[in-house]
């Protein structure tokens, strides 16, 4: 079995993920529908979020991959996003048009490279996306930390809401730090998760995983096999 079957699996057969993506949805429309009625009408106000496994649903292209025998690479991802075909994350369409319909702005913060930006508006648009096009997509230029970006949203607007399903989604402090560290800042932040920041889930991939090979590439399936063992915790019973 593939050590990513069981996430692919969890991401499209499990109700449980889907009423995570709705509670996250629903926690977040509360949210917005406790921002003051003066700031509404007076602020520029936006909402910044990331796309893969927050708003879209890649799920289709890892499976293909796990089918196929074959391994993540830049190629197969770029194939994939040329397609325009990911469906939406449970809930998202809905909360982003009533976000928008608030008068509220949305800031798409992608890693997608910028070569992908028209196949990903074609995507948006056709799940009827607010705010799909150029002006509001921030793709991964010299660095892959949103930092720059989300400073840049914040120059014309309050961000009032982030959401991501990867911590690097919210602040820099995320960035390439150990898996202790991670909890420490990941407490730092604990009023402002279900708040400001708003989390959804994906076992497939991401920071986390990162951490939990060190952030080293060019591992063996082994050597990161050796890896997850290590950094699992049990107590003998």
């Amino acid at each position: 079995m593939s050590v990513k079957e069981l996430p692919v699996l969890f991401q499209q057969t499990a109700a449980e993920y889907r009423a995570l993506c709705y509670q996250a949805f629903n926690l977040a429309q509360l949210r917005i529908d406790q921002v003051p009625k003066r700031k509404l009408r007076k602020e520029k106000l936006a909402i910044i979020t990331d796309l893969d496994e927050t708003i879209l649903d890649n799920s289709y292209s890892e499976a293909q991959l796990i089918k196929e025998g074959k391994e993540y690479s830049p190629q197969s991802w770029k194939k994939w996003t040329d397609k325009s075909a990911a469906t939406s994350v449970p809930g998202a369409v809905e909360f982003l048009q009533y976000a928008k319909s608030k008068g509220i702005s949305i800031f798409y913060i992608s890693n997608r490279d910028t070569t992908e930006i028209g196949s990903t508006i074609t995507n948006l648009q056709k799940l009827q996306l607010p705010d799909a096009d150029s002006a509001h997509m921030l793709f991964m230029g010299k660095t892959s930390s949103k930092e720059e970006r989300r400073l840049l949203v914040g120059a014309t607007h309050n961000i009032i809401m982030l959401l991501g399903d990867n911590l690097n989604d919210f602040t820099k402090a995320f960035e390439k730090v150990a898996i202790a560290q991670r909890f420490v800042e990941t407490d730092n932040e604990k009023a402002e998760w279900g708040k400001k920041f708003i989390v959804l889930p994906n076992p497939s991939y991401g920071e986390w995983e990162s951490a939990v090979y060190d952030y080293q590439r060019g591992l063996t399936p082994e050597q990161k096999a050796g890896m997850r063992r290590g950094k699992m915790k049990g107590i003998e019973f």
